[in-house]
């Protein structure tokens, strides 16, 4: 089997379960906005903003060390998977120490919504500890999975995780309120304690899924033993903190604009604008897939390959085939954006000019993960630290200049503007320090005619459907043309 062959293999494993298992969230979208006002909504976006930075911080980039060091010390793999979990664990503990006691201080440092009472946000900020806390003891245990080359073990967990948040979503917000309507048997006893619309019991969903999936990791968390070499610890430290810095810049990237909406604009309107913006983003969340789904698949492969003679060549391959399937992928969602915005409500429909910006800076966002490899192969973590940092300035600076201003249409612009200069900074400095020959004038092109097509769908076209897939078919058609001698190739190996 070609290498090309198995990478695609391995990365479509992936693919299909993140696929799954985000399309099956995606549908939730769809009930949220459509039970839950602009304004409402606008918390469950605050709340998972500060969720996926913290997660980051507890995280500590302690997933890519992993499979650095099982890479360098393959002799050791029991002790690199004790130690990394063993980090993980401490800064839990350090976590929640510092964080419990100030409960009510942290819920009203986080409010946005006036309208919901203190001590809704104190039971949202204890709701999500748990699942922060829950979800970085599994970081490790998934690792181990892709590791080892299970993708059936972790796509499974992956969807059980999936499947129980949407089955207790539909519960809260569909099956028991058709008991208390309906006055079915258990009605008065559920009456005494359920709350009609309240937005809690999604986290309370994401608390009982969490939980469940760690358990589930049990066969992999009882082989830890409480080993531990501190010099290799030490070592991992080192690697892994610019790998954190990066992480958590990153995390910056994607949703600090949510939590400075929330705090920029008029208490009047700023969960609203949020809201909207929330919901809007939601429809750009399917080219995120594609590029989620390559980085599980594509981590540990490339580590894996680093040691082969033509692994540069092989880099700068797929390379090429996740350009152009990136490109096809963004032309092909906004092509059809006046059908995938019946997955959220009318109300949020004025916000739909985000999307192909945003759509836009995942292309570029894509393109980055897969340049990244040459840092982390080559124990050069800091410069993922320099490029992060950098798209993290961008980000709080422009935003905190514009949002006032534009709105969330400045965040977007802002989140492209970020993504991109990281992109461009990765591929210079990684040039020059780690060179893998990629078909840079081809990769342009291939860039920035997406782009062209995408402005002529959306804004020369006015989002006409027909027009919109006859471009599609038009870019897939001259895409195929170019391509057919390696698409020839890779199927005959």
């Amino acid at each position: 089997m070609s290498t090309a062959k198995k990478f695609a293999g391995q990365t479509a494993v992936y693919g299909i379960t993140t696929i799954a298992g985000r399309t099956l969230s995606f549908f939730l979208t769809y009930i949220y906005t459509r039970a839950y006002p602009t304004h409402i909504y606008g918390i469950f976006g605050t709340m998972f903003a500060w969720a996926s930075m913290l997660n980051s911080l507890l995280a500590f980039g302690m997933e890519t060390t992993f499979f650095r060091y099982l890479n360098k010390r393959s002799d050791s793999k029991n002790l690199v998977f004790n130690n990394s979990f063993g980090v993980i664990f401490m800064i839990t503990v350090l976590f929640l120490t510092c964080t419990v006691p100030f409960i009510p201080q942290i819920s009203q440092w986080i409010r946005v919504d006036q309208s919901t009472s203190s001590g809704d946000y104190e039971r949202y900020v204890k709701y999500f500890l748990i699942i922060l806390v829950t979800d970085a003891w599994c970081v490790i245990p998934f690792a181990k999975l892709r590791a080892e080359g299970r993708p059936g073990r972790f796509g499974i967990l992956k969807l059980t995780n999936i499947l129980v948040f949407i089955g207790l979503n539909l519960a809260f917000i569909y099956v028991i309120p058709y008991l208390v309507r309906n006055q079915l048997p258990g009605s008065h006893w559920i009456q005494t304690w359920f709350r009609q619309g309240w937005l809690g019991y999604v986290f309370l969903s994401n608390v009982i899924a969490s939980c469940i999936t760690l358990l589930m990791l049990a066969p992999e968390i009882l082989k830890l033993r409480p080993r531990f070499d501190p010099a290799m610890v030490k070592e991992m430290l080192l690697y892994s903190w610019p790998v954190l810095i990066a992480n958590f810049s990153f995390i910056i990237n994607e949703n600090l604009d949510k939590i400075l909406i929330g705090k920029l604009l008029p208490p009047s309107i700023s969960s609203s604008e949020l809201g909207i913006y929330s919901g809007c983003a939601k429809i750009a969340i399917f080219l995120n897939l594609f590029v989620q789904a390559f980085r599980l698949g594509a981590e540990p492969f490339f580590f894996n390959y680093a040691k082969n003679a033509n692994a540069g060549n092989t880099y700068a391959k797929i390379m090429n085939y996740f350009v152009i399937i990136m490109s096809v992928i963004y032309v092909g969602l906004v092509a059809n954006i006046e059908i995938l915005k019946h997955f959220i409500s009318d109300d949020y429909w004025s916000g739909l000019g985000v999307v192909p910006l945003l759509l836009f800076g995942y292309v570029s966002l894509g393109v980055y993960m897969n340049l990244s490899i040459w840092y982390k192969l080559s124990d050069q973590t800091r410069y993922g630290l320099y490029i992060s940092a950098t798209g993290a300035i961008i980000t709080v600076v422009l935003n905190v200049i514009l949002i006032p201003h534009y709105s969330y249409m400045a965040a977007a612009w802002v989140s492209l503007i970020a993504y991109s200069s990281m992109m461009v900074l990765s591929y210079l400095w990684g040039q020059k320090n780690y060179p893998i020959p990629y078909n840079l004038k081809k990769n342009l092109v291939y860039i920035l005619a997406s782009a062209l097509t995408v402005y002529l769908s959306f804004s020369v076209f006015k989002r006409n459907i027909f027009a919109g897939n006859a471009l599609l078919i038009v870019f897939i058609s001259v895409t195929l043309y170019f391509e057919k001698k390696e698409i020839t190739a890779i199927l005959k190996k």
